[in-house]
């Protein structure tokens, strides 16, 4: 699985505790309906903007707050994929638009961003979700590699953040949510330069987090662990064989649940972070991991 360079790209929620208050008392259909209706409305009138949201996490989670009645603004650099999630939000009902923009050049981010919040009239929260991976030892890596990687994965979120931090200022609140990686505290092999880029956001979320908290801005980050998504699956490996692959490699890796996050779970988990229950979170670094941060060394399984 060397030498693989795919792209990451997020959705779903969790109602907050104060939003299942008072359930119990009802007959079990109501007490569902009710839990449903409210998480399908609990981001109305916010506006979202997810970076490299065409596929995997970023996608889920575009489709996840459009469900929860958000209006999501997301971008990423193929534009078939892109029209063809942001039809299918509408489709469902939900409100999105796509934009083509690459995160590693500032006049692109910079016009996702301002399109966005002129078009909806606003920034609420941000997902800075777009990266993408290479798998080499370091020595093997090449000089054009480690730019590509540096300047998707941390470049791209001190740009998207630039251009995000002003309009939450005007506002005087804002929630911006940093796609990491539990890679970045956990060591893998073949894996230095992107673990390298997502400690080097971690440090922008710490920093900016001191810096904007006083202006009604908080910064986060998501640790995910190891998900199903186009990065991590082998090209060409038929549906079959990766279900069993995947099995094993959850089996091997994941310590504590034993099991391959799904995008949707890791979706799920963005929303829960953006949510107002947690309105004094800041500055977090939040593994979503299954367990991976407390165990072992990655062992692969035979494909």
């Amino acid at each position: 699985m060397r030498h693989q360079h795919s792209r990451r790209a997020v959705l779903g929620g969790a109602a907050g505790a104060g939003t299942l208050a008072g359930l119990t008392a009802l007959a079990p259909q109501a007490a569902a309906a009710q839990a449903q209706g409210a998480r399908a409305g609990r981001f109305a009138g916010k506006v979202v903007l997810v970076t490299g949201g065409t596929s995997g996490i970023g996608e889920a989670t575009a489709r996840a707050f459009a469900a929860a009645g958000a209006k999501v603004a997301f971008c990423g650099r193929r534009r078939q994929l892109g029209r063809e999630v942001e039809r299918s939000i509408r489709a469902a009902g939900g409100e999105a638009t796509y934009t083509h923009a690459d995160v590693r050049e500032s006049r692109s981010v910079w016009g996702f961003v301002d399109g966005a919040v002129r078009r909806y009239g606003g920034l609420d929260i941000a997902f800075n979700n777009a990266g993408i991976q290479y798998s080499a030892r370091l020595h093997d890596t090449t000089l054009e590699q480690w730019d590509d990687l540096s300047n998707t994965n941390a470049r791209g979120v001190f740009l998207a953040m630039k251009y995000q931090i002003p309009h939450m200022l005007k506002a005087g609140r804002g929630h911006i949510i940093v796609n990491s990686s539990v890679g970045a505290v956990v060591g893998r092999p073949d894996l230095s330069l992107y673990q390298a880029s997502k400690q080097a956001v971690q440090a922008l979320v710490k920093s900016a987090a001191l810096e904007y908290g006083a202006d009604g801005i908080r910064v986060n980050a998501i640790l995910p662990g190891i998900t199903d998504t186009p990065m991590i699956r082998p090209a060409g490996l038929d549906d079959a064989t990766w279900e069993q692959a995947k099995a094993a490699l959850g089996q091997l890796n994941v310590d504590g649940l034993k099991t391959v996050a799904s995008a949707d779970q890791i979706a799920q988990a963005v929303l829960a972070m953006a949510a107002d229950e947690f309105g004094y979170l800041t500055g977090a670094l939040i593994p979503v991991d299954g367990g991976v941060a407390a165990g072992r060394r990655m062992l692969l399984p035979q494909l």
